[in-house]
């Protein structure tokens, strides 16, 4: 019988192998269905996961992930385009750490934060293309104190 940790780890290895290779996060249930365990399991597992920091749940839908860092689940201001696929990054800092995840070529779209102009940012050969500065509007020890926000 797995133990937490090995049900954690393969959750956790299915989740990202399904977001990269779909574009879209997966559920509890198409998860149960690949490790061929329960749905509750996978739930228990997400619950263990979001404890750790290692996934973020949806607010108020904690069998929902929103993210999976670097990686956003929903939707945000940050397309990211590698691989002939689209993602999704939940910062900027996050949308460059997906290039840098899938070790390929990719395109940001983006805004700036300041003006709210359209900006793109090229990654070609792991150097970031394009122009803009990246501000953190709050200091890294105080991310998780609202990663959604943050």
């Amino acid at each position: 019988m797995p133990t937490d940790a090995d049900l954690d780890r393969d959750v956790r290895v299915a989740f990202y192998t399904r977001l990269i290779e779909s574009g879209t996060a997966p559920s509890t249930g198409d998860l149960a269905a690949a490790l061929n365990v329960e749905p509750a399991a996978v739930f228990a597992s997400f619950q263990r996961l979001g404890a750790a920091r290692t996934l973020v749940l949806e607010p108020g839908d904690s069998a929902r992930v929103r993210m999976a860092n670097p990686f956003s689940c929903i939707p945000t201001p940050f397309a990211v385009t590698a691989a002939g696929r689209q993602w999704w990054g939940n910062c900027i800092w996050d949308s460059l750490g997906i290039a840098a995840f899938l070790g390929s070529d990719a395109t940001i779209e983006c805004t700036c934060g300041d003006c709210g102009q359209p900006m793109s940012v090229a990654i070609r050969d792991g150097q970031a293309h394009g122009s803009g500065v990246i501000q953190f509007g709050v200091p890294a020890l105080h991310w998780w104190d609202d990663i959604v926000y943050t």
